[in-house]
C-alpha cells in the first residue's frame, strides 16, 4: 500500500521517499491512520517490519509546535535498551529535518554521563526518547516535567518488563497525564505486557500482523549438533569454510561474549564482545566498526536482539541458545531484514537438545538436527518421543537439586573455557 493513501501529509511523503520508504508495510499501513486520528493502538507485528516509522511518522504530523519558552514535553518514546533509544532518534532526527525543523528532540539514556543530557534539556524539549531509569534521573533533577506529556509510546514494551523496568513504568505512568493517547509497539506481547494495556490503555486499537508465509523473512534455519566444548571450533571452522563476510553470535552471558570474542581473535579473526557492561562509547564504536565491515564478528548478549539494525547482515549464530521462543523471535531477526535474505545457525549440545525442541515445537520449526563432519557431537540426545514423562514433577531424591544443577553448568562452562584452539 503506498504511503500516500494513508493520510500523511505531502512534507511527510517526501521526507519518507527521500529516505527510500515508497509503499507501506502491513502495520504501517494499518497503524498510522489510527494513529492519526488520535486513538490508543496495541500493535504486534514481527521483527523487521517497519514498526518504528509506523508510530514516528504520525506523531510528527499530529506534533503542535508553539513558540512558548520553554518547550513541553509532548511526546514521550519509552525504549528498553540504548541502542534502540538511538535508532528510533535517528529516525526521527532524520524526518524532522524535513518536516519539523524547529521542533527539538532529546535522546537519553544511561550507561554516559547525565550533565551534557542536563545541559541538552534546558530550554525544555518537544520529543523525549528514553530508558526509564536514565528518564526518572533526569526528572529528580528537575531537567525536564512529564506535566504535558500528550502521547506515551512504548517500544518493546515486552523487553522494558524483561529487563525489570515494571517498577520504573508505574512511576513513569503516574505522573502522566490522564487524557493522553497511548502507543505500544511489539514483536511479542506476555502475558505481563497485557496486563500493562489493560492498566494504561483501557480502550485501545487493537493491531495484530499475522505472519503468512509470503509476510516471513527470508531466514534459512539450520540445527548444528555438537559438544559444548567445541562450539568455538565450529564457530571457527565455519567462518572460514562459508565466506560469511559479517555475523552476530548470540550468547548467553557477558562472560561468554568476552571468552568467545577472544578466542576468534586468538585466531585471527576481527571480533568483539558486546554486553550490557560495557561503556556506551565502546558499544557504539563496536556497532560502528560491525556496519563498516571492520568487525568480522560480534558477540552478544541478548542487549543486541532488540533494536539492533544492521543492514545487509547475512547470519545469525545462536551459540548458546535463547531462554524463550519469543528471545529466539528477536535473535534471528536480525537477519532476513529489509527483504533481503539470511541464516540463522544454531548450535545444539546434547543437554540443550530438550530446550531446542521446545522452541522448535512452538515456532512451528521443522530442522532435522544435522552434524557437520569433524564436529559429530560425542553423545546423543534422548528423543523427546522417548522421555518418560514426569507427571508428579518428579519423586523427591531422584530430581538434581539446585547445587546439582550449578555444579553441572559450572562444569559446562569449564569445558567450554579448555577449549582455546
Amino acid at each position: 500500500m503506498s504511503f500516500s493513501s494513508l493520510g500523511l501529509t505531502p512534507a511527510l511523503l517526501s521526507a519518507l521517499r527521500d529516505r527510500s520508504y515508497t509503499d507501506a508495510t502491513a502495520v504501517q499501513a494499518a497503524a498510522i491512520p489510527v494513529i492519526l486520528q488520535g486513538k490508543d493502538v496495541i500493535a504486534e507485528a514481527q521483527t523487521g517490519s517497519g514498526k518504528t516509522i509506523a508510530f514516528c511518522a504520525p506523531l510528527l504530523q499530529n506534533l503542535v509546535l508553539t513558540a512558548a519558552r520553554p518547550r513541553a514535553v509532548q511526546v514521550l518514546i519509552l525504549v528498553p535498551t540504548r541502542e534502540l533509544a538511538a535508532q528510533v532518534g535517528t529516525t526521527l532526527s532524520s524526518l524532522c529535518k524535513s518536516v519539523a525543523p524547529a521542533a527539538k528532540l532529546a535522546v537519553v539514556f544511561g550507561g554516559v554521563s547525565i550533565n551534557p543530557q542536563m545541559l541538552h534539556l534546558r530550554g525544555g524539549a518537544d520529543i523525549v526518547i528514553a530508558t526509564p531509569g536514565r528518564l526518572l534521573d533526569l526528572i529528580d533533577h528537575n531537567a525536564l516535567s512529564l506535566a504535558c506529556v500528550t502521547t506515551l509510546v512504548l517500544d518493546e514494551a515486552d523487553r522494558l518488563l524483561e529487563l525489570g523496568f515494571a517498577d520504573e513504568l508505574n512511576r513513569i505512568v503516574a505522573m502522566l497525564p490522564a487524557q493522553r493517547q497511548n502507543l505500544l509497539f511489539s514483536a511479542t506481547f506476555a502475558p505481563e505486557v497485557e496486563s500493562l494495556a489493560a492498566r494504561i490503555s483501557p480502550q485501545p486499537q487493537r493491531i495484530r500482523i499475522e505472519v503468512t508465509d509470503a509476510g516471513k523473512p527470508d531466514i534459512t534455519q539450520r540445527a548444528i549438533r555438537v559438544d559444548a566444548a567445541r562450539r568455538t571450533q565450529l564457530l571457527r571452522h565455519l567462518l572460514s569454510t562459508e565466506k560469511w563476510p559479517r555475523v552476530l553470535v548470540f550468547v548467553a552471558t557477558k562472560y561468554a561474549a568476552e571468552l568467545v570474542a577472544v578466542k576468534l581473535r586468538r585466531a585471527h579473526i576481527a571480533a568483539e564482545p558486546f554486553h550490557g557492561e560495557l561503556t556506551q562509547g565502546k558499544r557504539e564504536q563496536v556497532l560502528a566498526d560491525f556496519k563498516a565491515s571492520r568487525l568480522k564478528v560480534v558477540v552478544a548478549t541478548d542487549v543486541a536482539a532488540r533494536g539492533i539494525d544492521i543492514a545487509q547482515l547475512p547470519v545469525v549464530v545462536n551459540y548458546d541458545l535463547p531462554r524463550s521462543s519469543d528471545d529466539y523471535i528477536h535473535r534471528i531477526g536480525r537477519t532476513g531484514r529489509a527483504g533481503l535474505s539470511g541464516l540463522a545457525y544454531n548450535f545444539v549440545t546434547p543437554e540443550s537438545a530438550a530446550h531446542f525442541a521446545l522452541i522448535a515445537r512452538k515456532q512451528g520449526l521443522r530442522l532435522e538436527l544435522e552434524s557437520i563432519p569433524g564436529f559429530e557431537a560425542s553423545a546423543l540426545p534422548v528423543p523427546v518421543s522417548e522421555r518418560v514423562p514426569d507427571v508428579n514433577g518428579g519423586v523427591k531424591g531422584k530430581r538434581p537439586s539446585k547445587k546439582d544443577k550449578l555444579r553441572a553448568l559450572a562444569a559446562q562452562q569449564a569445558a567450554a573455557a579448555k577449549d582455546d584452539n
